[in-house]
């Protein structure tokens, strides 16, 4: 099998000096917070995830025949396509002969035309049999190798905010504040991550990425006093 990889869109031959950050801002001194409140229902899961095993199946459907890039695992395929800049990846269990989950790298866009290129949010349904064995870890960890920046979304489920905080022992992770399809950097970690702004968002850095990197490729802005 062969692996698909992407072009990195760096550098941009700017400083590789992290930028001193002045003391955050009143409104940033408020309990900052990323919401944890989505959870799907089994058999809304299982639905959609035999209706797109079929369609991956069916000769003459737009997914049928997609590339395999690769495995996470025994038993486990990848196949991958990519539409309008957003990449799916569905992970096919062969043995028995179902879907056992799918990630859909999306555009973002809250995040405006310059960031667009580099920042991707990824959202992940995988069924319940399939879930904490590492699988989503590995498609996450493929995004990240082929030079995605990843970015939350405005909430998440109990399940997705784990594997954040689990990729950023191997990724730097940063905070951002998003509105009005601008990024400010947030220098100051957030004090709790449920249930509160929807523009605190997480990001993970990819391959080839530094925060200065991005941060001029995009237009984020540092945090101001």
């Amino acid at each position: 099998m062969t692996t698909l990889t992407f072009p990195l869109a760096l550098p941009f031959g700017c400083s590789s000096v992290l930028p001193t950050w002045p003391k955050p801002m009143l409104w940033l001194r408020q309990r900052m917070e990323l919401r944890v409140d989505v959870e799907l229902r089994p058999e809304e899961l299982n639905s959609d995830l035999n209706d797109l095993y079929k369609r991956l199946n069916t000769p003459g459907s737009p997914l049928y025949g997609i590339a395999v890039i690769g495995s996470p695992g025994p038993g486990l395929v990848f196949r991958y396509r990519e539409a309008d800049g957003e990449h799916y990846l569905y992970v096919e269990d062969v043995v028995r002969g179902q879907l056992a989950g799918y990630t859909v790298f999306n555009r973002l866009i809250e995040v405006g035309r310059r960031a667009d290129p580099h920042l991707r949010a990824p959202h992940s349904k995988y069924a319940p049999d399939y879930q904490g064995r590492g699988i989503a870890t590995a498609v996450y960890e493929w995004g990240l190798s082929q030079g995605m920046c990843l970015i939350s979304g405005a909430r998440q489920s109990t399940g997705a905010h784990g594997l954040w905080r689990a990729l950023a022992r191997k990724h730097e992770l940063h905070h951002v504040h998003v509105e009005k399809k601008t990024l400010r950097h947030l220098a100051r970690k957030p004090e709790a991550e449920v249930d509160g702004d929807l523009y605190t968002r997480m990001l993970l850095l990819g391959k080839g990425w530094t925060l200065p990197h991005l941060m001029q490729a995009t237009g984020m802005r540092a945090q101001q006093a």
